[in-house]
């Protein structure tokens, strides 16, 4: 977000409707994963982008990753001309794809994906490296059965994840014409 000055930055932010999941044991939420559709609140998510559209304010829920639950605080968010929705299960629902006007699908390699986990789960999650393995398997798997074939659904796939600097130029002076379009 570098590339925007700060009146023209997007709202950029993974919109948080992982479903809450205080309603099972703690050891099951921590053998459970977080990539399949069933665990995002998709109606909830189309909700927050159409009022985002409408120029409506929303009232986003929070989530602690480390006991998989939700949280009673809210973070008030407010429309932006161009808003940036950043999540792996997105285009798993047909209702956010057609809210978008632009879909774009990062692509990284299965060794970057794996030490980004890592790095992640341990460092913010608690988790200890035994246990980012073993999930990782599970992981990888709903990578290859829910992720990848959302590919085809995107209107631009950007190769090397975000160390494609070509690419995500194209991505940065496309949103700053429509940056300048709104003003």
């Amino acid at each position: 977000m570098d590339s925007f000055s700060r009146e023209q930055r997007p709202f950029c932010r993974r919109i948080i409707t992982t479903r809450d999941n205080s309603n099972i044991s703690l050891e099951e939420r921590r053998t459970s994963t977080s990539t399949t559709p069933d665990s995002i609140e998709f109606d909830l998510l189309v909700q927050h982008l159409e009022d985002l559209h409408a120029g409506k304010a929303i009232e986003e829920p929070t989530y602690d990753y480390i006991t998989s639950t939700r949280q009673q605080k809210t973070i008030r968010v407010e429309p932006k001309h161009v808003i940036i929705v950043e999540g792996i299960l997105l285009f798993t629902d047909k209702r956010v794809r057609d809210l978008c006007d632009m879909k774009v699908f990062v692509d990284a390699e299965p060794d970057d994906r794996l030490i980004r986990i890592i790095e992640r789960d341990m460092r913010e999650r608690g988790r200890t490296a035994h246990q980012v393995i073993e999930r990782y398997h599970i992981v990888k798997d709903m990578h290859i059965q829910f992720i990848e074939p959302t590919k085809r659904y995107a209107d631009i796939i950007i190769p090397q994840g975000g160390e494609n600097t070509v690419a995500v130029d194209m991505l940065v002076a496309t949103i700053k014409l429509k940056l300048l379009q709104g003003e």
